[in-house]
């Protein structure tokens, strides 16, 4: 009798990122399965990037980082094929973005995207990739509040979606959810709500997606709530979350705890703001620590790697040298050979023999140097580990360090009760204290006074543009802008703007009304 042939892997794969969107709890266990009885190098790499996934919905960013970046013992960068490189560097674009840091996450993809060979290439799995990577750069956009550009990179992630799959499926219906977002944030709200009336419908019929189901009430809700219809808005927020109330999706939670929150708040029925906001701090808390702690961690693990890519290159440098010496070295003794067989008597021999003998030494000269610029980079190294850093960042330095913190500033990660100057260093990729020097020389003020002015302006700004904020408590306003109390906001806002957050408020209603 002949054996079944196994599934192939292309419909295993999908059948787990399927498994993504409707339960990350059963997604981890099949996929789990199936690492551990392939032992192809580049399968393990997807399967342990859609386990990653599945541990960053449930808000548990270390592990989603740790599966992520696990190697086998056996393998080395030489023997990875070049779609699972391009994999490699979505992951770890994805994983930055996952952790907030989406200046990192734009840069990596922008890379990739630069090469033209790639862009057109025929193979599914990398046209896949490339979807997933156009994604992640109008995530990127949106963040930055760049809506057009967001659409326009959305454009091109449908693009390459033209396989026939449940994971092509599901990346479509995303783009569409995100692209009525970008709308709403355009100001087209009714075209926003016809896309999602229509996705909401396809994902419905087809039922296997409770992920996308959740996704697509929650943006929704988002559209009455800017049509100040709060209670409709409550009644999708409801219907949506009743999807996921059972299932680890905490990182989609915390967003409907807020959106309750701020919905209860602008109908002033206080008792049910309290409740949500409640669940919404205790959950925030606990995801921020945990993405801090993701945060530590790839932070060292990218160091570790290009500690480990560096020595990796100039070892090869060495053997490369090496070989070259010897094979140099049989070409001169051979034509050496050949000189003493044919003309032992020739007076120019001796000539022809120390010219080889200079070329020998020069070989070695060469070897010699590039080990001692091995050796001095690495005490370079050392060095600047370990001596204090008394000078002054140079003017160059100083405005690529201002760049980043212009670029920064448009994330609104300022916002965010745990910001730190160490926080601030991982996702600008500078040092603390030339982040420190540049801020304190440049703005005029330390770390602290720079971040609260951050908060003030961008909370200033939203009750100026958005009427629904006029009607928030000031204590929801201190909370959204990332203080710690209600008093400590008073006292920031009105150390800036020099009136209180109330008359702040009462002062733009009456320019309103007149």
């Amino acid at each position: 009798m002949r054996g079944q042939t196994p599934p192939d892997f292309g419909i295993l794969t999908d059948r787990a990122f399927q498994k993504l969107y409707q339960n990350p709890e059963d997604c981890i266990s099949y996929s789990q399965t199936l690492l551990i009885s392939d032992k192809t190098p580049e399968h393990k790499i997807i399967l342990r990037k859609i386990i990653s996934q599945a541990y960053a919905m449930q808000g548990n960013y270390v592990q989603s980082v740790t599966i992520s970046h696990q190697k086998d013992d056996d393998s080395t960068n030489e023997k990875l094929s070049a779609f699972a490189q391009l994999y490699g560097d979505y992951n770890l674009a994805d994983q930055y973005q996952n952790l907030g840091l989406y200046g990192q996450s734009k840069k990596i993809i922008a890379g990739i995207l630069a090469d033209p060979k790639l862009l057109i290439s025929k193979n599914t799995k990398v046209r896949m990739t490339l979807a997933k990577l156009y994604q992640l750069q109008a995530i990127n956009s949106g963040v930055n509040r760049n809506f057009k550009l967001a659409l326009e990179d959305l454009d091109k992630s449908d693009i390459y979606l033209d396989s026939k799959n449940e994971e092509n499926t599901i990346i479509k219906q995303e783009n569409i959810i995100f692209r009525a977002n970008f709308l709403m944030r355009l100001n087209k709200p009714e075209e926003a709500k016809k896309l999602l009336d229509k996705v909401t419908n396809e994902i419905i019929s087809n039922g296997k997606s409770t992920f996308l189901i959740a996704f697509a009430y929650e943006s929704t809700s988002r559209y009455f709530f800017l049509k100040e219809d709060y209670k409709t808005a409550i009644s999708y927020l409801e219907k949506g979350y009743s999807k996921i109330e059972d299932l680890p999706y905490n990182d989609m939670k915390i967003i409907y705890y807020d959106l309750f929150s701020k919905n209860y708040l602008a109908l002033n029925n206080d008792e049910r703001y309290h409740y949500y906001n409640n669940l919404y701090t205790n959950l925030k808390t606990k995801l921020d620590a945990n993405k801090k702690e993701g945060i530590q961690y790839i932070v060292k693990l990218v160091e570790t790697y290009n500690k480990k890519n560096f020595e990796f290159q100039e070892q090869k440098k060495i053997r490369q040298l090496r070989n070259t010496t010897i094979i140099v070295l049989f070409f001169i003794l051979g034509i050496s050979g050949y000189f003493l067989y044919g003309s032992r008597r020739s007076k120019d021999l001796k000539k022809q023999l120390a010219f080889f003998e200079k070329q020998i030494e020069r070989e070695r000269s060469v070897q010699l140097h590039a080990e001692k610029v091995r050796d001095d980079i690495k005490k370079e190294k050392d060095q600047k580990n370990t001596e204090k850093e008394v000078s002054k960042v140079s003017k160059e330095k100083e405005d690529e360090i201002l760049q980043k913190l212009e670029e920064w500033e448009m994330s609104a990660n300022f916002l965010n009760k745990n910001m730190s100057i160490s926080i601030l260093s991982a996702q600008t990729e500078v040092n603390t204290k030339y982040l420190s020097e540049v801020i304190n020389s440049n703005k005029g003020k330390n770390f602290n006074a720079y971040i609260n002015e951050l908060r003030i302006d961008h909370i200033a700004s939203l009750l100026k543009k958005d009427p629904a904020f006029l009607n928030y408590k000031v204590s929801y306003l201190a909370e959204y802008s990332g203080f710690s109390s209600h008093g400590a906001f008073t006292n920031v806002f009105k150390s800036i703007t020099g009136m209180s957050p109330n008359q702040y408020i009462q002062e733009i209603i009456k320019n309103k009304r007149s």
